[in-house]
């Protein structure tokens, strides 16, 4: 189920926990949020988080607000906020290999249903980031732009973001040659260029052209040399990359 129980409006001015209220004024909770981060990574694990938060002044998480745009340090204090207050969260963390083996689509939508399912509490209804996913067994919505209009999708959002660049910090240490610190495994100019020089590790995700021109797996782009390359790739090579077996 994609859309609001009937009868049920939400205005453009509701502000972030707008859907929340209206939700549990026609009697439905708890509800969860659920986002991942990681998905456009050419390298490490896709991460998936989840959240129920409480109603009232309980719920409200100071400096909430979509990850993506949220400082690093403001991402830790959130972060702190919403395993405090949660009535339950989650996060879920599928590697390289799985997200090779599923396909990133599929990979998605699977961290995303453990996330949920992982929950402490069950919900009584789910919000997604964007588009709708099935398997759940409780009804939900999915919202455009998400993590910027709804509390608990922010708060997933949040989840999911600060583990997985703990995670790219983390593989830092062990792969320095490719600055996993600085980009947290994105398709950069600077990532590529360590692509070229050093070839792929094993956290990068083989169904990614651009790691697999690196492996020498793919031709090089047309124009340049393989020593050359240091473009990101195009959004059609990316999802070309997702075909590739």
């Amino acid at each position: 189920m994609s859309a609001l129980p009937r009868g049920l409006t939400v205005r453009r001015d509701a502000g972030l926990y707008g859907y929340e209220r209206a939700l549990r004024r026609a009697g439905i909770e708890p509800i969860a949020g659920v986002d991942e981060a990681g998905r456009g990574a050419c390298a490490g694990p896709l991460v998936a988080g989840a959240a129920i938060l409480p109603p009232g002044k309980a719920g409200i998480v100071p400096g909430l607000a979509d990850s993506k745009l949220l400082t690093e340090r403001a991402r830790e204090r959130a972060y702190d906020q919403i395993v405090r207050r949660a009535l339950a969260w989650s996060v879920v963390v599928l590697e390289p290999e799985e997200c090779d083996r599923l396909g990133m689509h599929v990979a998605n939508v699977e961290a995303l249903r453990r996330a949920v399912a992982l929950l402490d509490l069950r919900p009584a209804y789910v919000l997604t980031d964007g588009f709708p996913v099935d398997g759940f067994d409780v009804p939900g919505l999915a919202i455009w732009k998400g993590d910027r209009v709804a509390a608990c999708i922010a708060a997933a959002s949040v989840l999911a973001k600060v583990t997985r660049d703990r995670i790219m910090t983390d593989l830092d240490a062990d792969w320095p040659a490719y600055d996993f610190k600085t980009h947290k495994g994105y398709v950069t100019e600077v990532h590529n260029e360590a692509l070229g020089r050093h070839g792929p590790s094993p956290v990068h995700r083989m169904r990614f052209v651009n790691v697999r021109r690196a492996a020498g797996l793919e031709p090089p782009e047309p124009g340049h040399n393989e020593q050359a390359e240091a473009t990101a790739p195009s959004p059609a090579d990316l999802v070309a990359s997702e075909e590739c077996g």
